[in-house]
This record gives structure tokens, sequence and C-alpha cells, in this order.
């Protein structure tokens, strides 16, 4: 196989992998109304399984570096996939609580894993072949989470078998198509990958704690989309998850269309006008309490928050004095580190309050997001 083919190969591979995991996210998300009532949790309860996940998460971003440099991520994304597929097997099969929030650490720490490991590869991929390839396998992990959650819908009658149907699917898919991965030789030089969690600071912080807030939400959609619907508003389960369906189809859809917008738009404009509009959708749909409304409002936040990661990781290959690998890394860490810890905390809000009323923490980010955008995407000086 000559060396283009094998890039190319190597680049389908990567978004087939991102398609797998927004699948598994979404069979997780799908079952989150499973889950508390197999379990007899409250929201409290939700949300200490949802951070049991994020510290989960948490521990495999922190070594995910360490372990793409001496293994490569190859061999790291098979790893991953195995204790993510086996979180998802298991879901409902555990003997109390404290065994559920155990597994769901694995869950986390196998996706956190992965999820370094992807960007690694793209990361290469891109030099490599010279051209921008990221918002295209992100968008592949929209389209994953949009098939998962339809598959959700039609196979929720049989939880067990949905879960274990889909864990030994994925896991022989992400084994077979890790294959066509560049090998670990490949990346023996990659500056991302050879290092783990940094915190950023200056004009890094405020990208990062942006990126923060938009993860956050994006999180939140994922994990409380669907229970919203059905609790709060009364939805079949198989039709709230339509939900997370619309948000996950209109973000892949946007993010396929991101690069032309971007190279036609100012970033501080289109980062100001995207965050305003999931602001002004996601309180639409949770003023009018409608399940039609809420399935359009939730794919107009998809819109909204789907160009927020791909505008600040580009601002962030731009800070002065700092390499374009570095800052995308530092930003990344600390907006997915918002991706980890925003649903847990919407949980305990949800707990105190109502689900509604965590939702609002969505339209709070998206504002701070809108207005502080101008200052964070200035040109810099000199």
């Amino acid at each position: 196989m000559s060396e283009s083919m094998r890039d190319r190969a190597a680049t389908h591979a990567a978004r087939a992998q991102f398609f797998c995991v927004g699948f598994a996210f979404a069979t997780w998300g799908v079952h989150i109304p499973t889950v508390r009532a197999r379990y007899g949790l409250d929201e409290a309860g939700l949300g200490i399984a949802l951070l049991a996940a994020g510290v989960g998460s948490l521990a495999g971003l922190t070594q995910a570096g360490r372990a793409i440099g001496r293994w490569g991520p190859r061999a790291v994304i098979v790893a991953g996939a195995a204790g993510m597929c086996l979180g998802l097997a298991l879901l409902l099969a555990m003997p109390g609580t404290a065994a559920l929030f155990g597994l769901l650490v694995l869950f986390g720490a196998a996706n956190g894993l992965i999820d370094v490991a992807v960007n690694a590869e793209a990361s290469a991929l891109e030099e490599r072949r010279g051209r921008p390839l990221m918002s295209g396998i992100h968008g592949m992990f929209s389209i994953g989470g949009m098939a998962g959650a339809l598959a959700g819908g039609v196979l929720l009658r049989w939880p067990q078998a949905h879960l274990a149907g889909v864990a030994a699917v994925l896991l022989l898919a992400m084994g077979l198509v890790a294959r066509h991965l560049l090998p670990p030789v490949e990346h023996a030089g990659d500056e991302a990958a050879a290092h783990g969690f940094h915190l950023p600071r200056g004009a890094l912080l405020l990208l990062g704690g942006l990126a923060g807030l938009g993860l956050i939400a994006e999180g939140a959609m994922y994990d409380w989309s669907v229970l919203y619907r059905h609790q709060e508003l009364g939805s079949p389960q198989e039709q709230a998850a339509l939900a997370y369906a619309s948000f996950s189809a209109a973000m892949a859809l946007t993010r396929f269309v991101g690069d032309p917008v971007r190279a036609r738009v100012a970033p501080a404009t289109l980062l100001r006008g995207s965050a305003a509009l999931a602001a002004a959708a996601m309180a639409v749909l949770l003023l009018v309490s409608h399940p039609w409304v809420a399935r359009a409002g939730f794919a107009l936040v998809g819109v909204g928050f789907a160009n927020v990661v791909p505008v600040l990781f580009a601002a962030a290959s731009k800070v002065p004095g700092v390499p374009p690998a570095h800052g995308i890394a530092q930003v990344a860490s600390l907006g997915y580190l918002g991706f980890m810890t925003g649903p847990p905390v919407i949980g305990f809000v949800a707990h105190a309050t109502s689900l509604a009323t965590g939702l609002w923490l969505v339209v709070l980010f998206a504002v701070v997001l809108a207005a502080t955008a101008r200052r964070a995407l200035a040109p810099p000086r000199g």
C-alpha cells in the first residue's frame, strides 16, 4: 500500500473510531432513565454517577499522554475500546450503586484515553496530509451520537440485550478498524501526544475557560436531554431519545460545513452569534415545555454549540509565543474538564430544584460565551 493510500485509510479509521465513541455515548445517554430506574437513583444519585464517569475521564486524560508516547494511539484506542465496551455491557448488571459508580469510573477513563488518542492521530494526519481534518473527525462523533440515539429508541424495550449487543459490535469494529491507524513510529515526535494534562495560563486560560463552558453545555445535552423530555415533558422514552438524536444530527451537519463558514466570518462574530443562538434556543425550549418545541430547540442548540470548540481551538493555535500544539492541548484540557464536570453539577442543581432549572445553566453559560467572545478572540497586539 502506498503512503498516500495508507494515510487515507488512517483518516477513515480515525473517523470511524470517533463514530463508534459517539455511538457509545449515545447508548449510555439513552439509557440514563433506565439506569435511574434500575438502581433507584434520584437526581443527586444520578449526579454522582455522572461525576464518577467524569472522574474516570479525568484520570484517562491525565494518563493518556504517557500511554500514547509509549505505545502509540493505536494500542491506546484498542485498550480504551475494551474498557468502554465492558462498561456498556455491564451497565445494568451491577449488584448495587457502589459497583455502578466503579464501573462508570472505568467507562469514563476508557473514553478519556480514546478521546486523546484519536485527537493525537488526527493531529499527526493533518501534518502528514497538509490539510485540516479535525472538524470532520469530530463531526463523526456527532453522527455516531445520532445513530446511537436512533438505534436506542428502537431497541429500548430490550435494554440488556441492546447494551450487550452494542458493546460487542463496537468492540469488534474498533479493534478491526484500529489496524488501519498510523503505526506508533509515526507518532514518535508528536508533542501533543507526548505530554499529559496541562493547565493553561493567560490568554489560554480565558480560551480554555470558554471551551469549558461550551463543553459543559454540550455534555449536558448528551447526559440530560433524554431525561428532560422523558421526565419533564412526559414523552415516552423511545420518543425522548429523539432529543439526543436531533441535537447530534444538527451539530454534525454544522461541523461538516464549519470550515467554510470560519473562512468567511470573523471568529469573534461567529462565536458570539453561535452562542447567542444556543442561549435563545435553550431558553425557548425550557419556557415553552412542549415535546415538538424541545426537539427543534435541541437541534438549534446543537447548531449553536457546534462551532464553539473549532473556533476556540483555532484561536489557541495562534496565541503568540506558544507552539500551536501546546496551545490546543492546554485549552482542550480545560475544555474537557468542563465536559466531564458540568453534567454532574446540573444533576445536583436538579436535585435541589428541578431538572428544568438545572438546564438553565446551559443558557447562562451560552450568554457568558457570547458576552466574552470579543475579548477572548481579539487579535493579538503587535
